[in-house]
């Protein structure tokens, strides 16, 4: 596999309920250190759910902008919340970063202190 991989885009609701300074549909990519990376450090979460990263993009339950790096973050519910990480990089585009399992009490946390934005199903 060589270069980025094209998963979704980052939709104009996201946009809106972030805040973001984006237009609309901007792209975001996996590259080939972000899968090494996130099969590396969650292979768990990498086996069962890399094919699904574009699903989870265009139907995740929440949305959050993680202030710290500037990431979005997608959390779709599989029984349990999987979290896809996006981010932007250097050279300006977005990249999928991370997907992992998060524990139910953090989203619950970050839903009570308005973190978490819900997004409407289409």
């Amino acid at each position: 596999m060589v270069g980025n991989i094209e998963i979704g885009k980052i939709s104009l609701e996201v946009i809106g309920l972030l805040g973001l300074s984006l237009s609309e549909d901007t792209t975001i990519y996996v590259g080939v250190s972000n899968i090494a990376h996130m099969a590396k450090e969650h292979s768990y979460e990498f086996n069962r759910f890399y094919d699904k990263m574009s699903f989870i993009i265009s139907t995740a339950d929440y949305v959050r902008l993680k202030e710290e790096d500037g990431s979005i973050e997608y959390i779709k519910s599989f029984g349990r919340y999987l979290k896809l990480a996006v981010r932007i990089a250097g050279d300006g585009k977005y990249y999928a970063r991370s997907l992992y399992f998060v524990e139910r009490d953090r989203i619950e946390n970050l839903l009570r202190k308005g973190k978490l934005k819900k997004l409407t199903k289409s």
